[in-house]
């Protein structure tokens, strides 16, 4: 059974007030926050004299570099367009509440109008704290679905015992999510996928799957009837964990499933962080290169077409053939006064080992001094 429940709780006046003298880039859809504001939330902590003003400021820092990520994802691969009614598919996870916050930052200051809805899809896991998620939403003023369908029966029926149920959880998730947005007229669906996602998703595939690919910024649905974006996609894990933690996020946990330990996934992300942790700049390298394939470099026919690749040679601009050293140039170099014979240069018999000096006659000396003879080849050849 699916049902799906529209909440539209009144907007919070503090949040438009927010936006209120915000400053607009064309090109970046990215621009300060209202400092004012944010000046008096430093003000109102100091007034109670705690010690939050450390953090309101690094609050403050890190929210401009996320909402900056996510205006250069953006801007780079037009994943919003004016019009657009943009779906956000919300967990209750760490990454899904940030894009969710990055989002209705930018939707404020933004130089394009586009909707925002929030989406929330209940599988009905054992224990899922259903009201943790709609409180919030409700208290930031955030209009929203709850979609309620039981995939987890589903799931726990076609995967076999001691086997992962993400896979499968997955595909049904994303099943149910883009028949929503069809019904509900959402032109995107955003996903909160960050750039460590699509790191370990691309080392999954080589590792396991034996094909280079990962997770898209932007990706066309098989049947062409939904557009998933990722405008988290140059966003680092642990900017995501730390802006988490300074907005307190009431976050859900994903273990509800049951122990999922052994996941390869989980492998793969201690790997980049333990590579990120000795070599800081590893990751952004990687996903650098994720940028910036050359497909005449690998070894795919079908990226590449290696059968037709073909010489394009003037024979005419030949001066060696074979063992014929210049053979044909003779005239040609000799009118540009290039030489038309190697040099040589006589062998030198001070060079021969002791051994070799004393075993060998004068008169087989003086035989090696002028027979034996080491071409040299002008260098401006």
């Amino acid at each position: 059974m699916t049902a799906a429940t529209l909440f539209t709780p009144k907007m919070n006046p503090e949040l438009d007030d927010m936006s209120a003298d915000a400053a607009i880039d064309d090109h970046t859809l990215e621009t300060d926050m209202n400092r004012g504001h944010e000046d008096r939330l430093v003000e109102d902590f100091e007034s109670t004299g705690e010690t939050a003003p450390t953090e309101a400021a690094q609050l403050r820092k890190l929210q401009k570099k996320l909402r900056r990520q996510v205006s250069w994802a953006i801007r780079d691969f037009n994943m919003i367009e004016d019009g657009d009614v943009v779906m956000v598919c919300v967990s209750g996870g760490k990454d899904s509440y940030t894009l969710l916050d990055i989002l209705l930052l930018l939707k404020r200051i933004a130089p394009i109008s586009f909707d925002i809805v929030a989406v929330n899809l209940d599988q009905k896991q054992p224990g899922y704290p259903e009201d943790i998620l709609p409180a919030y939403l409700n208290e930031q003023g955030i209009a929203h679905y709850i979609l309620e369908k039981d995939t987890y029966s589903i799931v726990k029926s076609v995967v076999p015992e001691g086997k992962t149920y993400c896979s499968a959880c997955s595909r049904l998730r994303r099943g149910s999510l883009y028949g929503f947005a069809k019904q509900i007229g959402a032109t995107k669906i955003a996903l909160g996928h960050h750039r460590d996602d699509m790191l370990a998703t691309f080392f999954l595939n080589l590792f396991h799957g034996g094909t280079l690919k990962s997770m898209p910024p932007k990706l066309l649905s098989d049947d062409k009837q939904n557009m998933l974006i990722r405008p988290l996609a140059y966003v680092e894990e642990k900017d995501i964990i730390e802006y988490a933690k300074l907005k307190e996020f009431p976050i859900i946990p994903c273990n509800l499933c049951g122990s999922q330990t052994n996941l390869q996934r989980a492998i793969i992300n201690d790997m980049l962080r333990e590579w990120d942790d000795a070599h800081p700049q590893r990751l952004a390298s990687i996903f650098k290169a994720m940028q910036n394939v050359a497909p005449s470099q690998l070894a795919d026919r079908e990226l590449f077409d290696f059968e037709q690749l073909s010489l394009e040679r003037d024979d005419n601009e030949r001066l060696f053939e074979g063992d014929n050293i210049q053979a044909g140039q003779a005239d040609s170099l000799a009118e540009i006064g290039l030489p038309i014979s190697p040099k040589t240069q006589t062998f030198n018999p001070k060079f021969m080992s002791e051994q070799q000096h004393s075993s060998a006659s004068d008169q087989a000396v003086e035989q090696i001094r002028t027979t034996q003879k080491i071409p040299t080849i002008n260098p401006l050849i």
